[in-house]
């Protein structure tokens, strides 16, 4: 088995085939511990962490956040052979309010605001068709920011999967409605 990297996928050959095909989106959806325990129990999703994106400071801390402009972001790996971008992107639209700026649930501040972050620059334009389709269940207009992703810092181990080690700990989102892996 041999696996290939390029900038924006990972690509796992065996025999000269090539057998699976991961790719990578960053999430900004308020508190990022409920987003990466509800985005870790989707098909597909192969892997999440938690951390700070684009923000002005460089390897900021949880404390720094409310004044480096970082949202918390949480990374999705998914394969391409179970999911998708738009599947992984209906998820993401189900556990927010794309219509509220820096605010998800209880938690305010532009470190909780709302964003899909890329780096391959193909899946610009499948974004953007997918928040217009979204628009249309909303009124007022979807804040959630789409840029190009310009850097992304994980956050303390403390964070990352966090509800898993934590159960019952804070989480704004509701999962009931969520249909798991192997469901």
């Amino acid at each position: 088995m041999i696996c290939h990297e390029d900038v924006n996928a990972l690509y796992i050959l065996w025999k000269g085939k090539v057998i699976a095909v991961k790719k990578e989106i960053w999430l900004a959806g308020g508190c990022f511990w409920g987003v990466e325990e509800y985005f870790s129990r989707i098909e597909g999703v192969a892997e999440t962490s938690v951390g700070y994106a684009n923000g002005r400071t460089e390897s900021p801390s949880y404390h720094d956040i409310p004044h480096t402009g970082h949202a918390e972001t949480v990374h999705v790996i998914y394969d391409t052979e179970k999911t998708s971008l738009e599947v992984i992107l209906e998820h993401f639209f189900r556990i927010i309010d794309p219509t509220i700026l820096n605010r998800q649930g209880p938690d305010v501040g532009t470190q909780y605001r709302t964003g899909i972050y890329y780096s391959d620059g193909e899946d610009e334009k499948a974004i953007e068709q997918i928040i217009a389709k979204e628009q249309q269940k909303y009124k007022a207009p979807i804040v959630t920011e789409v840029k190009k992703l310009e850097h992304y810092y994980p956050a303390e181990e403390y964070h990352q999967d966090y509800l898993k080690k934590n159960p019952g700990g804070y989480c704004h989102i509701d999962f009931s409605g969520l249909r798991t892996k192997g469901d």
